[in-house]
């Protein structure tokens, strides 16, 4: 098993290869829109490379819940309702909601994972 450490590290590559951002951008704050530029397209990269460097199967959803934030059940006038937050919660045990929660805007949601969500997501598979 990985150490935190390690699995930083790994991910960070990941990151570095796919987005072609610089080593040093890649902080466990920094987050993986607003501060290192991915786009949905290359989240399908980033998934790739993490699966082959950890050896896991990361399925779409768990990484990014669009089934939630596209769901009138759980989205009213754009912003994710109570019962949203709670399912998103469920689905993501692994990333910080908290700052979301202050203001749910499905539009800022690309904005709440970090790097350090990635690396305790990877460490949550492994750990499974």
């Amino acid at each position: 098993m990985p150490t935190e450490q390690e699995v930083f590290e790994k991910v960070r590559e990941a990151l570095v290869d796919a987005l072609g951002v610089d080593e040093e951008e890649v902080t466990p704050e920094a987050t993986m829109v607003g501060d290192l530029g991915a786009e949905s397209i290359d989240f399908l990269d980033i998934v790739f490379r993490l699966e082959k460097a950890f050896d896991i199967e990361i399925p779409r959803a768990e990484l990014f819940p669009e089934d939630i934030l596209t769901n009138a059940e759980y989205v009213n006038d754009g912003k994710v309702t109570p019962e949203g937050l709670t399912e998103l919660k469920k689905r993501m045990p692994f990333a910080d909601l908290s700052k979301f929660e202050e203001n749910p805007q499905v539009s800022e949601f690309g904005n709440l994972l970090t790097v350090n969500d990635m690396c305790k997501y990877v460490e949550s598979k492994l750990a499974a």
